[in-house]
Order: structure tokens, then C-alpha cells, then sequence
């Protein structure tokens, strides 16, 4: 098949050659089915190979929301790192408040000036905005062009007015015009610079209540304006309260000597009035980390750093209700808190773990590091309900998955609920209460894979062999739980007894049914050549019986065609009916089922009006009794490992009733002439 690979394959040339080495249309026929079986074969490699890229496509846009939103917590961390910085610095220049006053004072005219056309500017040139632009302070304007986020392709042209706290986006109309679009809150957004690409440059991404969205400038410092811009009207209250009162200025040495020079009489003269040193203050004495350790657990649940805040978490709470908490005098309020921060990092936690994957084992190997910070938090129970219900959802995809691939269900879903099982009890094992849960969650899958088992595999009509074959791939893996003291093969059984005794009953029917419905001759069963003869006694000893004494001359055997068929089907069927009467609760069926078989082949008559030679009919039914049925009890017992106890008073019954054989019937002549 390696010619419909190459890149240069002509169907004629190919047609032309195959039919010149084939010889006959059988041969033609064989390679048209290699053919075809080929091109299923690429069919299904193709369909594979689509599905698992589509697959790959799914995690890694996962990954990319994923990132994103850690793109966008990293952003507003980094402004409000920044806002903090910049308010530290402001605070510490004190002289430079003191001249931005004067100057603020000396330009706050020019901002009215400035702010007034801006608004007026606003309502004459942009349609459709109905906003109140009284009291604003005008920041920014200007012209962009809105990107597409997948291909970076031109969408339209706006136009940005920003106020300290408004962003009003505009559209640019063909006439030049600018139509209202939506305005934004600059404290309810987030700006992100976007590195200078091969088709993009002078782009940021603005993340907004309705997503995100991005913008170019025209120039490189057109883009850096506007994300100063931004960032002024995200802190612009900050920054006003720091303006609004002038820090106390430290007394100056001239003015410390000149009140000592001033009253030194009335130090020397009132020593005894002189107020003794205040004690030091008991805000001295509470620990800096302590007073910043609610900001500090956010920050590190924001930069998911979970087990740190953890211990910080521990740690704060030790401190604040160990001895130490009459020294702390705010010991509430940080308790409090610390409390609130760890209620948010256990809801981070659970959305964590409540992250589901079509993919059982990931989903495990991802829920261990927050099962394992929930566990140690006293959070057990729900740790175990998220694990329970995102293995839940990965079991029974992996079920469809495997239906549709035509894949053996039971050794997955058994292998797979193992796996659950030891990872659950490795995570909880300090905690017997949770074993409960485990247990009422694998009686509901339990359930739900019964249900689909009988749905699509144990239906109406199905034959006795595929539903014995079928229990049985269910009942070998079942045991595996049994090796971490979990046994559920007595609650599986109860799930499939009524379907399966009603399928046996249905199995019943249809053989019995099928009893006599062929010709028989009555005669010995030629089966024409020797190999034939051969192939049948080699299937028979494969069964458990050897007719070989009943083979005569080359190709005969002294035994009906009917007789020799029902031997091979019964004994197929106690194979069966063996593997089931495994369980206990199916046994009497079974043997009912076997025995009325026995019973209705062993009944058979040939016609009144046949000629049969009645010891060879006899000797059919001798042997049935006294070969078949001791080989096939003793073969039921070895397969289920239970007495078939109808079957041996079967046998016993029917050895009493036979026999010696009946003399032959001869044609007596007679004649009237003496």
C-alpha cells in the first residue's frame, strides 16, 4: 500500500498494473478488500489523529484563559505597587509638597480654563453622550485604532477623551465625525503593554468590565502617554488627598534654643511638676509583619503562592491568640481580617480543585496540592465533595470516550475507580469520616455504570454468550477493590440480577423454541470428507468429550447430525451458564434453563410414518444420558464452582428409565396360497 503515499500515484496507471498481475476476479476481489480495509484503516488513523489535535487545541486554550487571568491579577498588583511606591515617596518629600501647593494653587486656573473647553469640547463634537462632565478634571485626548485580539486586523478608529474619572470612547464616523461607544471607570480597569511585534507595534490591551480590547497609537510615545494617563486617573484621588494638607514641619534648632533661653526659670523653678516619660506606646510593640499580614495573604493568594499563605495564615493566628494578644492592641480587627482572607483563600482552593479534566488522572495529579492545603485547613469535607464530583465528571467522560472507540468499559471504569479510591484514602487517611463519602460515591457510580451497561450492552435479544461474556469483564476487575478493603462485587451483582435472570429467561425461550425445528433423518451423520471428520473430533475434545467410538469407516459417525450439533451447542452453553451461575442468586435459572434444554432434545420422536431403526434412536438418547450429561455437569462444577444439583437428578432419573434396547421391526411376509 505504499504506492498511494507517493506524491506522483495515478489511479490509471495503478489500475492498469493491478489488473495485469491479478489473475481471475477472485484475486481482483482480495485486493479490492485489502483495499478497502486500508482506507478504513487511514480513515480511523485520521479521525484519531483530529480528535487528539482537537483535544490538544481545548487544553491549551485553557491554558491561555488561564494565563490571562494571571495576566490580568499581575497587572492590578503591579499598579497597586506602584500607586503604594509613589505615595510613599510623595510622603516622604515633604518640601516638594510644600511647592507643588504653590504651584498647584498657581495653575489651578489654568486647569479650570482647561477643563471647561474640554467639557464643552465633549458635548459639541461627540453624538449620543448624555454624561455630567461638571467638576472632572480633564487628563488626556486622542485618536486610536481598535485591533482584533485574535489576527491584530484594524476593527475602526476611536477617539479617547479621559477625565479623572471617566474614559469616554468615541467612534470616528467617515465625515469625521464622533459617535458615543461606551464609557468606562479608569478605577474599574486595567492597562497592559503589548511588546512590539512584527505586524503590531504601539499597542496596549485595556482590560474591562466587557473584556478585553486592543488599541494602537500611532506613535511610541502617543502609547506611553496614554498608559501614564491612565495609571494618573487610576490613582488621581490618591494622589489629591496627599495634596490636600501640607505636612507638619520638624522645628528648627533656632527656634528649640530660643525657648530654652526663653523659660529657663521655669524649668529649674518647678522640677517636682515636670512630667515624668510617657511609657512607650504598645503600637511599639506589635510587629510589623503582624500589621501588614492581611495585604500580605492576599498578595500571595493573588501570586498563588497557597502554601505560603498558609503558613502566614497559622502563623498570624498563633501569635494573635497566644500570649502575645494583650500586647497587640488592634488584636481583633486583624483577626478578623486574617479570617476573611482565609475564608477567600479557601474559595480560591475549591475553585481549584472544582476545576474538572477530561483526563482522570490530571484531574488527580492537579487536586493535590489544594486537597492537600484544604485538608491541613480542617476543610476536609469539602476538599472531599469537589474531589468526589470532579472525578465524577472525568469517569463518566472517559466512559462515552470509550464507548465510542469500541474499548473494553469495565477493566477502565474498575482501573479508574481503583485509582480514585487509593488517592482518596492517601489524602484523607488521618480522617476516617470521610471514608463514608467515598463509599456513598462509589455506590452512585456504581449505579450510573450499571445503568449503562444494561442500556448499551445488556439489551433485549442480547445472546446468552455476549451477556456471559460481559459479566464476566465486569466481575474480574470488580475484585481489584477488594485489595484496599473496598468489595463491591455482592452490590454489583444486585444491580444486574433482574436484568439478567430476564435475559436468561428470554434465552430460554428462543432455544426451546428452536428444538425440532430442523429435518432429522435418523440416520448416522456423514460428513463426506476426512477432514471434516478430523476438524469435528479435534473441536469435540476441545469441548470436554471424545466421540471417537461412535466414528465409522472414514467419514461416519453412528451418532444423528442433530445429535452431534446439540453436543457441541450444550456443552458451549454450560460453558456459559457456568461463568454466570457464579453468582449464587442466577444458579437456579441457569439450571432450569439447562435442564428443560436437556429434556426437550431428549423427547424427540421421529414421525409415525418414518421408517427408523428404534435401537439406533435409542442408542442417541443413551448417549446423551450416559456421555453428555456426567461431562457436563462435572465441567458446570469446575466452571462455577457449584453443584448443578437439577442436572445430577436429571441424570439419575433418566439412567433408571432406559432400557434394554427394542428388537428390531421386521416385515413379516404373508401370503394366502397353501
Amino acid at each position: 500500500m505504499k504506492e498511494f503515499d507517493d506524491f506522483n500515484f495515478s489511479v490509471y496507471k495503478y489500475t492498469k498494473e493491478l489488473t495485469r498481475e491479478c489473475v481471475g476476479g477472485s484475486d481482483l476481489q482480495q485486493r479490492k478488500n485489502e483495499i478497502e480495509a486500508y482506507n478504513e484503516t487511514t480513515a480511523a488513523t485520521l479521525k484519531q489523529t483530529c480528535k487528539n489535535n482537537y483535544m490538544e487545541f481545548i487544553q491549551t486554550a485553557k491554558e491561555i484563559s488561564h494565563l490571562e487571568s494571571e495576566m490580568y491579577q499581575l497587572s492590578h498588583i503591579l499598579i497597586e505597587q506602584r500607586n503604594i511606591l509613589a505615595i510613599m515617596t510623595d510622603g516622604k518629600t515633604a518640601s516638594r509638597l510644600k511647592a507643588d501647593s504653590v504651584e498647584a494653587e498657581s495653575s489651578t486656573a489654568v486647569d479650570d480654563v482647561q477643563n471647561s473647553h474640554a467639557t464643552r469640547a465633549v458635548k459639541e463634537m461627540v453624538q449620543g453622550f448624555n454624561g455630567n462632565l461638571e467638576g472632572k478634571t480633564f487628563l488626556n485626548e486622542g485618536a486610536l485604532i481598535e485591533l482584533d485580539a485574535n489576527d491584530y486586523r484594524p476593527i475602526q478608529r476611536v477617539f479617547f477623551f479621559l477625565f479623572n474619572d471617566v474614559l469616554i470612547v468615541c467612534k470616528v464616523k467617515h465625515d469625521k465625525r464622533l459617535d458615543f461607544l461606551k464609557e468606562y471607570d479608569p478605577k474599574k480597569i486595567a492597562v497592559i503593554n503589548i511588546k512590539d511585534l512584527d505586524g503590531v507595534k504601539n499597542a496596549i490591551n485595556i482590560i474591562t468590565p466587557d473584556g478585553s480590547k486592543i488599541y494602537q497609537s500611532i506613535t511610541a510615545a502617543g502609547k506611553s502617554e496614554w498608559i501614564e494617563k491612565l495609571e494618573e486617573a487610576f490613582r488621581f484621588d490618591q494622589q489629591k488627598k496627599t495634596k490636600k494638607g501640607q505636612a507638619p514641619q520638624p522645628p528648627t534648632r533656632a527656634k528649640q534654643q530660643s525657648s530654652k533661653s526663653s523659660s529657663p526659670e521655669k524649668i529649674i523653678s518647678t522640677p517636682s511638676v515636670q512630667s515624668p516619660p510617657e511609657p512607650k506606646s504598645l503600637e511599639n510593640e506589635t510587629p510589623e509583619w503582624l500589621s501588614t499580614a492581611s495585604e500580605e495573604i492576599q498578595t500571595l493568594v493573588a501570586q498563588r503562592h497557597f502554601e505560603d499563605a498558609q503558613d502566614l495564615i497559622k502563623r498570624t493566628q498563633e501569635y494573635v491568640k497566644g500570649e502575645n494578644r494583650k500586647k497587640v492592641p488592634q488584636a481583633e480587627s486583624i483577626e478578623s481580617k486574617v479570617k476573611q482572607q482565609e475564608l477567600k483563600l479557601i474559595n480560591v482552593l475549591l475553585k481549584e480543585l472544582s476545576k474538572s479534566n477530561r483526563n482522570l488522572q490530571i484531574a488527580l495529579r492537579a487536586a493535590q496540592r489544594p486537597l492537600k492545603i484544604l485538608v491541613e485547613m480542617g476543610r476536609y469535607r469539602q476538599a472531599s465533595a469537589s474531589l468526589l464530583k470532579v472525578c465524577a465528571v472525568s469517569l463518566r467522560v472517559s466512559q462515552r470516550e470509550a464507548r465510542r472507540n469500541n474499548a473494553d468499559i469495565s477493566e477502565l471504569f474498575f482501573c479508574d475507580l481503583t485509582q480514585v479510591a487509593c488517592d482518596y484514602l492517601t489524602a484523607f487517611e488521618q480522617q476516617p469520616a470521610c471514608v463514608s463519602a467515598l463509599v456513598v460515591w462509589c455506590n452512585a457510580e456504581l449505579q450510573y455504570f450499571a445503568s449503562q451497561l444494561i442500556k448499551h450492552y445488556l439489551t433485549k435479544g442480547t445472546t446468552l454468550e455476549t451477556v456471559a461474556k460481559c459479566v464476566e469483564r465486569v466481575r474480574k476487575p470488580s475484585t481489584k477493590l477488594t485489595e484496599i478493603g473496598l468489595d463491591i462485587s455482592y452490590h454489583m451483582e444486585g444491580l444486574l440480577r433482574t436484568t439478567l435472570e430476564s435475559l436468561i429467561e428470554d434465552s430460554k425461550e428462543r432455544l426451546l423454541d428452536s428444538v425440532g425445528r430442523s429435518e432429522e433423518s435418523w440416520q448416522p451423520y456423514n460428513l463426506q470428507t476426512k477432514s471434516h471428520l478430523k476438524r469435528l473430533l479435534l473441536e469435540l475434545d476441545v469441548l470436554g468429550i471424545d466421540v471417537r467410538a461412535q466414528a465409522t469407516g472414514d467419514t461416519w459417525i453412528n451418532l444423528t447430525q442433530s445429535t452431534v450439533v446439540f453436543i457441541r451447542h450444550f456443552l458451549q452453553l454450560i460453558e456459559h451458564c457456568g461463568g454466570l451461575a457464579k453468582c449464587e442468586t442466577l444458579l437456579q435459572k441457569l439450571d432450569l434453563l439447562l435442564k428443560e434444554l436437556f429434556i426437550a432434545h431428549h423427547s424427540q420422536k421421529p414421525p409415525s410414518d418414518m421408517a427408523v431403526d428404534p435401537n439406533f434412536v435409542m442408542k442417541n438418547k443413551i448417549f446423551l444420558v450416559d456421555n453428555l450429561l456426567p461431562i457436563a455437569i462435572d465441567k458446570f462444577r469446575q466452571i462455577s464452582g457449584r453443584q448443578c444439583e437439577i442436572l445430577r437428578e436429571l441424570h439419575t432419573n433418566m439412567s433408571r428409565q432406559h432400557g434394554a434396547p427394542l428388537p428390531r421391526q421386521r416385515s413379516v411376509y404373508t401370503t394366502d396360497v397353501f
